[in-house]
């Protein structure tokens, strides 16, 4: 009876509850019948991945008897991913409860369920957007204290099966547009009276839950962490070194502990990861996220990370990519412990794959590439091959007898996704950019990666979630090799709207000439987001509030933005541009030559450094500062209102307007006065005298559209949909001080207009500058 209760308590660790957990649930005979039922079931059709394990404990826990029989049928539906919420899982007990019959409805349960339906960003935000509207003069008024939890449990009534994470971030996104960064005040927290304090306290006790399986961490897409360090000691719980075996899905063999040992004697029970990207183009957005993740889990853990290239694909890969990628990666902070590649273990891999022959668990095929896409491709004819013909066939691709596409080398595995037999190695008669013509014969990702993760020790495996379907093979691979076994651990890709990211359509853009190179600062690649000015440390904090989850998440640029602008806020220097001049002449300026006046860089902290400026009797304001018929709003200069000049202390006062021929205003003549209790000015307006001339370079979203990509949003493609006002290029007028200082890729805040950075076109004769964000969110859109 011993032995039979310790069977049960592992097959319900086995689907991600915690022994504690496993042994509670076995103390009801009800529930634990139920589970043993459903785990069966769902056994049926596939690997049972923490995901469903909660929703078949949930199915257990909350069927009842009337509709018992009805148990396999729903953990069917959870196994098939079909019922894949606790909404869905709840609509389907209801649904059965209501219809207790010989025989299901499946199109109507189905229907109930809304199984197959997917609610759009589109009407997420539609619905987000008339709700904020509705309620608009009160969020405006308690800005952050606001409590949208109403608001967000409504559009999700409305919209039934929208994506609860979706929503969230809809409503963060739509808030910020709406009042902006959070300013200090948002911070403070509201005084509680203490009874209902006590009240949520008591409250939150009584509802806690023991549910949450083994391994799984409960994080939202978007955390209160600020930094990566932060986070992956706070929100982040994977296994210890050497652990392996306690995480949700390890495959245990009689082997395990003495590889685990081995492999603990060899890294001390360090940390160790790995990024390992592709070398065939420029990192993007995506990456800043798995860089951040990889390299911030291993230095929160005081562990080291690699950069290892995944070089086996001789075709695409090229030095310029090898080159960026290392310095993309330095630049957003990290110092990789070692440069590794694929192509350092090519020997080591090509010996493994005998093995796997010798073994009977890999043979060589000669069905072409086009015959077996797809996830249900016939079954290989040479599957059942004898071993000795497949070793000879291997040697002869090696040695170079065969053509490219007679043959590929395949394992004898099944992927979840249901596809069968991978490609282990193919035949490319292109020279390697490291090992030049000595192979001719290169392996795929489905191989190399785990054996690779393997060779170099890594302790957590971290890749986005599409690679949670070779989760199957990677762990058969390194187990049928009997070798030391890390852990995969998925999480979800980082999208951004308004953007495209693959390296074929920003080919496409430069080959069109519609972007300039892959830096273009339109774009949404590191190098091009390090040219527009975005502060790696902004970015890496950005990453960090998206947190670590399986949800894929999609995020409006705005978010980053709001990152970027919060950090270049402490940290930009403070200057004065013009980039509307408007001349006005000071006729009873009171010196015989212009004067000089130190500033602060930051008006509120003068310890943080100070710059001269010139003052002289022409100055030049922005011309939208100035308006001969003023609107009754306006504040600034007016014939019948006069204005402060920053950094001065005097006001302004209009005298004559000086016009050209064709009416347009080309000088103000004004008078100065000193401020005095009497003479306030109701604002004060930036300037600047003597300037130096500029190139300014304005940037807004590349793409009208939030999805380009998607044909239903965009019929005519990602191209019909560039924004002809993405880019606008004049001239400005600065002051000479900042002339004389500004290095590329410096970063200033022009007083009352945005933070820019110094491009790197600038040339002794040429100042240029990119517009990193504007002040407001708000401003500058499209």
């Amino acid at each position: 009876m011993m032995m039979d209760s310790q069977d049960d308590v592992k097959l319900f660790q086995s689907i991600g509850l915690s022994e504690q957990k496993a042994k509670e649930t076995l103390k009801n005979k009800q529930v634990s019948n139920n589970l043993k039922l459903a785990i069966i079931e769902a056994n049926k059709y596939g690997i049972i991945t923490s995901e469903i394990g909660i929703l078949l404990y949930q199915l257990a826990s909350k069927i009842k008897n009337q509709i018992a029989n009805k148990l396999s049928f729903l953990a069917k539906y959870i196994a098939e991913k079909k019922l894949d919420t606790t909404q869905r899982l709840d609509a389907g007990l209801d649904y059965l409860l209501n219809h207790i019959e010989g025989y299901v409805n499946v199109s109507a349960f189905e229907k109930e369920c809304g199984i197959g339906i997917v609610i759009s960003p589109e009407e997420i935000e539609r619905e987000v957007e008339k709700v904020i509207s509705t309620h608009k003069v009160e969020i405006i008024e308690k800005r952050y204290h606001f409590n949208i939890g109403p608001l967000m449990q409504h559009v999700r009534n409305t919209l039934k099966w929208a994506d609860g994470k979706a929503v969230k971030n809809e409503f963060n996104v739509q808030m910020l547009d709406l009042l902006g960064p959070k300013c200090d005040s948002d911070l403070v927290p509201l005084p509680k009276p203490a009874k209902q304090a006590k009240a949520q306290k008591s409250g939150k006790e009584k509802g806690k839950s023991n549910v949450e399986p083994k391994g799984v961490t409960a994080t939202n897409e978007k955390t209160d962490a600020q930094t990566i360090s932060e986070l992956m000691k706070t929100k982040v719980h994977f296994h210890k070194p050497g652990e392996n075996y306690k995480t949700e899905g390890y495959i245990i063999t009689p082997n395990t502990h003495k590889l685990l040992q081995e492999h603990l004697k060899i890294t001390g029970g360090k940390v160790i990861t790995r990024f390992p990207p592709e070398p065939n183009g420029i990192l993007h957005i995506g990456h800043a996220k798995a860089i951040n993740i990889n390299f911030g889990y291993a230095a929160a853990h005081d562990g080291i990370c690699y950069l290892r290239y995944d070089d086996t694909n001789p075709e695409k890969e090229e030095e310029k990519f090898f080159i960026g990628i290392r310095e993309m990666v330095e630049w957003l902070g990290y110092k990789p412990a070692k440069i590794t590649h694929s192509s350092d273990y090519f020997q080591q891999l090509y010996e493994w794959a005998i093995v796997l022959i010798e073994k009977d668990l890999a043979y060589v095929c000669h069905q072409s590439s086009e015959e077996i896409k797809g996830f249900n491709p016939p079954p290989s004819p040479w599957r059942d091959r004898p071993i000795s013909e497949s070793l000879q066939l291997f040697h002869d691709m090696k040695d170079g007898l065969l053509e490219e596409g007679e043959a590929t080398l395949r394992m004898k595995v099944t992927l979840e996704e249901g596809k069968q037999d991978p490609v282990a190695y193919r035949i490319k008669y292109v020279p390697h950019h490291r090992t030049g013509d000595k192979w001719c014969i290169y392996p795929t990702y489905d191989y190399t990666h785990c054996l690779c993760d393997s060779i170099e020790n890594i302790t957590h495996s971290l890749c986005t979630k599409e690679f949670q379907s070779r989760r199957s093979s990677y762990y058969w691979l390194c187990n049928a090799l009997e070798i030391y076994c890390p852990v995969q651990w998925e999480y979800g890709r980082l999208n951004v709207c308004y953007t495209v990211v693959s390296k074929r359509k920003i080919s496409k853009l430069i080959d069109e000439g519609i972007v300039s190179d892959w830096d273009d600062p339109r774009l949404f690649t590191l190098t091009a987001l390090r040219r527009r000015g975005f502060p790696p440390d902004a970015i890496n904090n950005f990453c960090a509030q998206m947190g670590v989850t399986g949800a894929q998440v999609i995020v409006d640029p705005a978010v980053l933005e709001a990152s970027v602008r919060d950090f270049l806020n402490v940290t930009a220097s403070r200057h004065m541009a013009v980039l509307e001049p408007l001349k006005v002449t000071i006729s009873n300026f009171p010196h015989e030559n212009s004067i000089k006046l130190t500033v602060p860089n930051f008006p509120n902290e003068p310890d943080k450094g100070q710059h001269e400026i010139v003052f002289d009797e022409i100055v030049y304001i922005e011309a939208s500062d100035f308006k001969e018929k003023a609107e009754k709003d306006f504040r600034r200069l007016t014939p019948n209102q006069s204005v402060g000049l920053k950094h001065v202390g005097i006001v302004l006062t209009i005298k004559k307007i000086e016009k050209d021929n064709m009416g347009n205003i080309v000088n103000l003549i004004v008078t100065q006065e000193s401020i005095s209790e009497t003479n306030k000015p109701k604002a004060f307006i930036h300037w600047v005298s003597n300037p130096i001339l500029a190139s300014i370079r304005l940037y807004e979203r590349l793409f009208k559209h939030k999805n380009p990509e998607d044909s239903n949003e965009v019929p005519n493609g990602f191209l019909s949909d560039i924004n002809p006002q993405s880019k606008k290029e004049i001239v400005g007028y600065i002051d000479a001080s900042l002339a004389r200082s500004a290095k590329v890729f410096e970063k200033f805040q022009f007083e009352r207009i945005g933070f820019f950075s110094v491009d790197p076109d600038t040339t002794s004769e040429k100042l240029v500058f990119n517009r990193t964000v504007t002040l407001k969110e708000d401003a500058g859109k499209v």
